[in-house]
Parts: structure tokens; sequence; C-alpha cells
């Protein structure tokens, strides 16, 4: 059995570690409590952040709620979705 190795490129590496943001979008499903019982439970926002980002994204139709490499913020984003809230990184 042979091992393949991947080979990524030095562009591929520098997308992967480049500094990307996590958005929240809106929805007209979930309530302004359930998104920011979310925040603070998955984002480790403060309320007050949670709240603020809650507003935000109602008015603007999305708000930052997290920055980071891509995989850090990959974590997030899934639980993001496993909570029926809609995300997206950018």
């Amino acid at each position: 059995m042979s091992q393949e190795k991947q080979k990524y490129s030095e562009e591929t590496i520098e997308l992967l570690e480049e500094e990307k943001t996590l958005l929240l979008l809106n929805d007209d499903v979930n309530t302004f409590d359930y998104v920011i019982e979310v925040l603070i439970k998955v984002c480790e926002h403060t309320y007050e952040q949670a709240e603020t980002c809650a507003l935000i994204t109602h008015y603007k139709g999305k708000c930052p709620v997290k920055s980071g490499t891509y995989e850090e913020l990959e974590p997030y984003y899934v639980s993001l979705l496993n909570h029926h809230l809609y995300a997206k990184i950018q």
C-alpha cells in the first residue's frame, strides 16, 4: 500500500492561514433571545456583545461575530449551523 502525500502550494497555505471573519446572517426564524443565547454559548460572547450582534444582524443582514484563521473558525461555524443559525466564513 503506497502512501500519497498531499502537497499544498504556498498560496493555498496562505489562504488557509489568512485572517477570516465568521459572519452571522439574518433569518426570519429565530428569536432575538435564542440568537443571543447561542452567541453566548457558542462564541463565548457577553450578553451585551451577543445582543449587539443580534441587533446588527437584524438591521444590516449580517454581523461579524468572530475572527481568526479558517481552522480556528470552522468549529464555531459548524456549531452555529447545528443551532440552526445561518453563518458563513469570509
